[in-house]
């Protein structure tokens, strides 16, 4: 007979434990919808604007063309803002996962044996391979280290600046 009032103490127990656990988290859904509501706002709204005025000024013209009206055969001047790309930038942020730590087979930077039989390819050869990627017996270089969003002069920079640092 204990065991019968021990069992039906516990499901006694276990219902009121379920059922305050129940409301608890009801009441916690709740506040959080109340305080994503309110304050959500807010920064959402300091997010907004602080991107808003980040972009005025990202957003500047590379370069302007101008058009002389009497010269036909030169219409068009056009001046294009140099653009330098900083080879070393490039590799801090998309080669170095791989060629500091010798990644997949990667030749790592500095080490001048691993680069030789590349470098000896040539740089047309070079820049091909980290271009659209390869997969070689050494190794597997994904096409442009994996970033995709990466131009193709970019990741020629950053394969001048490998080579320049491994001779």
């Amino acid at each position: 007979m204990s065991s019968g009032m021990s069992d039906q103490k516990f499901m006694k127990s276990f219902s009121i434990f379920l059922v305050l656990g129940v409301v608890l988290t009801l009441i916690l859904i709740l506040l959080g919808n109340l305080n994503a509501g309110t304050i959500g706002d807010q920064v959402r709204d300091e997010r907004n604007a602080l991107a808003e005025s980040g972009n005025k000024n990202a957003l500047q013209p590379v370069g302007q063309i101008s058009v002389t009206g009497d010269e036909a055969a030169q219409a068009e001047i056009v001046k294009v803002a140099a653009v330098t790309i900083d080879g070393s930038n490039v590799y801090q942020n998309a080669c170095m996962a791989c060629h500091a730590a010798g990644i997949a087979g990667a030749p790592r930077v500095g080490d001048v044996a691993a680069w030789a039989p590349r470098v000896a390819q040539g740089d047309e050869t070079l820049y091909t391979n980290a271009i659209q990627g390869l997969a070689g017996q050494a190794g597997y270089m994904p096409a442009k280290g994996g970033n995709m969003s990466l131009s193709d002069d970019e990741v020629k920079a950053a394969v001048d600046h490998m080579v320049a640092q491994s001779q």
